[in-house]
């Protein structure tokens, strides 16, 4: 089926017309647009786009893009408009996006599998200090982004990026989004299948293709063989995980349906067994069930996890089947739960060739981009010229000698990269937060940062493996529900009565060893300032009252609401 549908017959002049919208899905035959978002895509496709901002927009300025293409079609090239400075959270509600809206905008960089060579990242680097004020942000999704950029160099920033093989393409919008996949795969040890070749072929098959950019809504993929399940499987709308079949060995569990935001979901799996050359066609099949059966008429129903949860497993394995592969997938096995917490690869492991990856922490994401160069300059002398990013906005120096393994550290460390970090560093998470989000209510990268020192300097003998999520906003891009300590951005009153910043605190949840979302206490908030006091309470708790091997999720879910007070 075409992306932009058929025009439906005309009607009889002697027939009534049905005013039935059903839920806007194309294959039920509802292709009149029911909202903004699908009435401009159905006037144009968000690739051709481009086209507008080469010829115009970058020559003609600002003030001279079209409403549509710019809160709409711009996200299929990674561009966002970002928030105009001073504007508080108290407002984020109350004003027109043109008056939250900067003249600047945030460009997300697609960055397959988290896969980079050093000249990539130099690249970026040099990007980032020419075209976006030095800033560069390694997001939860693998991607990097940049700040503070004009319309006017985005051309440029384009040639840059493509002549080193990087893109922006659908990086945004109603389509297929960056595509994730193991950091170590290939180079892995304990490695079940390695993913890349699969997700390179979907990438080169269908990123770009109109086929697939008028989807209902954003559309997520993860591809990884890695046992310590390390893409977040549970929380994309399409996931391949590895696993061994006992007939037809390695290969990929198929999962569909996961997504977070204000209606959280986790995955199903199907019970199919994909091998490792089928993965591109089950994946068109699957995004082709949610291009013509997904939801379209309100978008807060949109993703695909909606559909899923209506249909059931079985009814979505049967419909991919029979409708859009014409054959019977094979049952397989589910994946094993990994034996440890910490999925982010960080620290020095041994790969499976002899040499070494070595994996450190950022402070919450955030670097510039003179650390990215010098961190492209250590890799290039330490190791072959590959790095990686990660899913928890870490990165990854691959293919390191063991005599070459502590001179990289000590170098890396020196640049406040931890290779060996607090589980503070290594666990806390920030999304873009109110300094350049035009959605966001409270300040999340620096009170991430201030937040890790602190604990860091009032519980140095802390060891446990801890998660802390911190959101600007409800709509959880910082996985604030699969946290073992979840922090939900919104306004309060303090002890004063002033409105402050806050958050609500969601408690336990978890991802890969047994996936749960986290529970909320009734009027549980707590102030930005107040924040450190809270969770050396909460964390003390838990080392006196956690039984032997406990895990702080699971003590979360068994304790007394005063203990999580």
């Amino acid at each position: 089926m075409a992306a932009t549908p058929p025009k439906p017959a005309a009607a009889s002049p002697r027939r009534k017309v049905s005013r039935h919208r059903g839920e806007g899905q194309w294959a039920a035959g509802h292709f009149t647009p029911l909202n903004g978002a699908e009435q401009f895509k159905k006037d144009d496709d968000g690739l051709n786009v481009r086209t507008r901002i080469e010829t115009i927009y970058s020559k003609r300025g600002f003030d001279s893009i079209d409403p549509n293409d710019l809160r709409g079609r711009f996200r299929w090239w990674g561009l966002y408009t970002q928030r105009r400075p001073g504007i508080d959270g108290g407002r984020t509600g109350l004003l027109e996006p043109e008056e939250l809206e900067d003249e600047y905008f945030m460009l997300r960089v697609r960055v397959t599998g988290g896969r980079l060579t050093t000249e990539q990242l130099r690249t970026i680097g040099e990007l980032s200090e020419t075209y976006a004020r030095g800033t560069a942000d390694i997001t939860d999704r693998q991607n990097i982004q940049f700040h503070w950029v004009r319309i006017e160099d985005v051309p440029s920033i384009w040639e840059r990026l493509e002549a080193v093989g990087l893109s922006t393409t659908e990086a945004c919008g109603d389509c297929p989004r960056g595509m994730l996949g193991s950091p170590v795969a290939g180079v892995a040890e304990d490695e079940i299948i390695d993913g890349t070749a699969a997700l390179d072929e979907i990438a080169r098959r269908y990123l770009g293709d109109p086929r697939f950019s008028n989807l209902p809504r954003k559309y997520k993929t993860a591809v990884s063989g890695s046992p310590l399940l390390d893409v977040a499987h549970e929380i994309n709308d399409i996931s391949f995980v590895g696993v061994v079949h006992p007939e037809h060995g390695p290969g990929f569990d198929l999962w569909v349906g996961g997504g977070l935001s204000t209606n959280p979901k986790f995955g199903v799996r199907l019970g199919a067994w994909v091998p490792e050359a089928e993965v591109p066609d089950v994946w068109e099949g699957v995004t082709s069930i949610f291009r013509d059966h997904g939801y379209r008429r309100l978008r807060n129903r949109a993703r695909l996890k909606f559909l899923v949860a209506d249909w059931g497993p079985e009814k979505f394995r049967q419909v991919l089947e029979d409708d859009y592969l014409g054959r019977r997938l094979i049952d397989g096995p589910a994946p094993e739960m990994p034996a440890q917490q910490w999925r982010d690869h960080i620290g020095v492991h041994r790969q499976k060739d002899g040499r070494f990856y070595v994996g450190f922490a950022p402070r919450v994401g955030r670097m510039d981009g003179s650390v990215l160069t010098k961190v492209a300059e250590l890799a290039e002398n330490h190791g072959s010229g590959r790095v990686s990013t990660t899913v928890e906005q870490k990165m990854i120096v691959l293919d390191v000698p063991g005599d070459r393994v502590d001179s990289l550290v000590e170098s890396l460390e020196a640049l406040d990269l931890r290779v060996n970090p607090s589980p503070f560093r290594r666990g806390t998470m920030a999304c873009t937060g109110i300094e350049f989000c035009k959605l966001a209510i409270v300040e999340t990268k620096e009170r991430g940062s201030d937040l890790m020192d602190e604990l860091e300097r009032r519980m140095p003998e802390f060891d446990e493996p801890i998660t802390i999520n911190i959101n600007g906003c409800p709509n959880a891009c910082a996985r604030i529900q699969t946290a073992d300590i979840g922090l939900k951005g919104q306004l309060m009153t303090d002890a004063e009565g002033r409105q402050v910043g806050g958050y609500q605190v969601h408690l336990g949840g978890a991802l890969g060893l047994e996936p749960s979302f986290g529970r909320k206490v009734r009027g549980l908030k707590v102030t930005s300032d107040e924040l450190p006091d809270y969770i050396e309470r909460v964390l003390t708790r838990f080392q006196a009252e956690r039984e032997d091997g406990e895990r702080f999720a699971a003590w979360a879910a068994r304790a007394s609401e005063e203990a999580l007070s």
